[in-house]
């Protein structure tokens, strides 16, 4: 047997229970400080602002799944509280337009359900019903004229000096006696 091997368990037999004792001390000691801390008074002297200065959030970012953290978002509450006319203050629509073909957008309509839900007959008697209507307004109006034109003439000849009545005596307003 090595001698060092008697002097290490002699070693061990006093320091095993001292070590022990020693971690009770201090197991004690720790409670008995944490039972005595007043929390919020430690936590209002902690300067935050140094604190976020030493984090870096470069690589807290590198480890956020960004996609998990989208699926989590209530979009109609973000929604909610954005303004959409400061948003659409800041598109510029020409750019928009710009980028749109417009040759595309229009191969994509279909037509035959366009036709079908156009009620096409409304359409043409419309626009048939007002040039008809202003071409029936122009005759009249070259009528009125022609109708004045020949009284001018016939009262010329036949030299009268007093214009006819406007209307018939029946459709004319009665005439307060005097």
């Amino acid at each position: 047997m090595d001698p060092l091997d008697r002097l290490r368990s002699v070693g061990r037999r006093i320091t095993d229970p001292a070590e022990l004792i020693a971690q009770q001390v201090a197991e004690r000691v720790i409670e008995l400080l944490v039972g005595a801390l007043d929390i919020n008074g430690l936590a209002a002297r902690v300067d935050l602002n140094a604190v976020l200065r030493r984090v870096d959030l470069d690589e807290i970012l590198t480890r956020i799944d960004v996609n998990v953290l989208l699926k989590r978002v209530d979009m109609s509450i973000l929604l909610d509280k954005i303004d959409m006319n400061a948003v659409l203050d800041r598109v510029d629509v020409g750019a928009v337009v710009d980028r749109v073909d417009f040759n595309d957008v229009v191969r994509r309509i279909d037509m035959d359900a366009l036709v079908e839900q156009a009620d096409l007959g409304a359409v043409i008697a419309r626009s048939s019903g007002g040039a008809a209507g202003e071409a029936l307004d122009l005759a009249r109006s070259q009528a009125v004229g022609l109708d004045q034109f020949i009284d001018r003439w016939v009262r010329r000849m036949f030299r009268r000096k007093h214009p006819d009545p406007l209307a018939p005596p029946a459709l004319l307003p009665a005439r307060a006696e005097q």
